[in-house]
């Protein structure tokens, strides 16, 4: 894309996002969430017709950690529909088959907040493309999901930062559940590694839920995004970062990640309010969505 256009998307995205907007909608779905789960969607897919689009801002630093896993660890958590995908976050590294833990501040059109998410890397038998399977996650603030609704905050504890001397601070701690994670990353060594578009780019075009997050029979949905924004990351070696503890389903601390990310940039999404599949397939389609948004 041009550099004007790219300017262009990125105001659009940060233009949807206002705080009175978002506490409104986290106001209304305190009320949502007490509903049955079939109103609740009736009343999304309405209130969505007008607009379908929300902005959805992960800013700068995010976390990502890559873990190398098999059929057997993760259980219920492949779909039949889909078989593990070896993949690697950098381009030109070893693939494995992996979960990927991922920890980010984002502010959105209906909420603002922290998220500690877990996934699956996956393709899709269907549509043969390679997806992030949402296996469970965790946030300081409200969620929606196609399998429960509304969600409260998950968390007891929540504390995603840096500091001056160019640390990663990261201690968060679910108040339901045994998920959790602590560590402090190096991030002052800066660098901007080359990603594997498979994951990165491939990947967030298919984007479904798994286990109990299950999408209800829903087809994929599609993040839009300029392919810039996943061209690289700081590449974070072992030394780089200290892991204290780390639980979440079915990954623990004896089992060390083998890469690790870091986007020192923000990165601007547009998505639909309530999930649905949006056909594109590669960058291509990608940039012609967006033109057709900024116009």
């Amino acid at each position: 894309m041009k550099k004007e256009d790219t300017q262009r998307y990125i105001k659009d995205v940060e233009n949807r996002i206002t705080p009175g907007k978002v506490a409104t909608v986290y106001q209304g779905a305190e009320l949502l969430r007490k509903l049955p789960l079939f109103i609740q969607k009736k009343i999304i897919t309405k209130s969505s017709k007008a607009d379908p689009y929300m902005g959805f801002v992960v800013e700068p630093y995010s976390l990502f950690l890559a873990y190398e896993v098999d059929e057997s660890l993760i259980g219920e958590y492949l779909p039949a529909e889909y078989e593990l995908e070896p993949v690697s976050i950098f381009d030109n590294t070893v693939e494995k088959k992996c979960a990927i833990i991922g920890c980010f501040n984002v502010h959105t059109s209906v909420f603002w907040g922290s998220r500690f998410e877990l996934y699956l890397i996956a393709r899709n038998k269907k549509t043969g493309l390679v997806s992030w399977l949402i296996c469970d996650y965790e946030s300081n603030t409200i969620n929606y999901d196609p399998g429960k609704g509304f969600l409260s905050p998950t968390l007891k504890r929540c504390i995603y930062t840096t500091s001056y001397d160019g640390e990663l601070i990261c201690d968060i701690e679910s108040k339901k559940s045994k998920n959790k994670i602590k560590l402090i990353a190096d991030i002052k060594r800066f660098s901007c590694i080359e990603l594997n578009k498979k994951l990165w780019i491939e990947g967030n075009l298919s984007i479904d839920y798994s286990g109990e997050l299950d999408n209800s029979g829903n087809d994929p949905f599609g993040l839009i995004f300029d392919p810039n924004e996943m061209k690289c990351a700081q590449l974070l070696r072992k030394e780089d970062i200290e892991i204290e503890n780390i639980d979440f389903l079915f990954i623990d601390k004896s089992m060390g990640p083998f890469e690790a990310c870091c986007f020192q940039y923000a990165q601007h999404y547009i998505t639909t309010i309530f999930p649905r599949g949006h056909e594109m397939k590669d960058e291509s389609d990608l940039e012609n969505r967006i033109k057709e948004i900024i116009g």
